[in-house]
């Protein structure tokens, strides 16, 4: 997806590791989305940035025996839906860029408004 490419669907990540069965649905929606040829955003902000962490989402199981967070996630990516976190929230949760476990742009949420003009899901 280009970056002049018109935002479809933008997801609001706002639940981390305290609640990881409600992860799932948020990365299924933006990877089916992403397949039918949807430009999907997902924006991680508040404690969903803690599964940006090196470590974080590949330790953390929605359902016992299961895949990982960090399966769910490689499966958006995948289908082409591109993740930015929200580097005020890094802070909040004590992390710094170098905690981040891939490279990805890192905006204040003023910074990405203009990305995300899409219709919006807050998961």
């Amino acid at each position: 997806m280009s970056e002049s490419t018109a935002t479809d669907l933008v997801i609001i990540l706002i639940t981390g590791t305290e609640n990881p069965k409600r992860l799932p649905s948020a990365f299924f929606l933006a990877a089916t989305a992403a397949a039918a040829e949807q430009s999907v955003i997902m924006y991680f902000t508040g404690p969903a940035t803690e599964l940006l962490k090196k470590g974080v989402a590949e330790t953390l199981f929605p359902l016992l025996g299961g895949n990982s967070v960090a399966d769910f996630m490689k499966l958006a990516e995948d289908n082409g839906v591109r993740i930015i976190g929200c580097v005020q929230s890094l802070e909040l949760n004590g992390m710094t860029e170098a905690d981040i476990a891939q490279p990805l742009p890192l905006l204040t949420p003023s910074q990405a408004l203009p990305a995300l003009g899409g219709p919006l899901a807050a998961y």
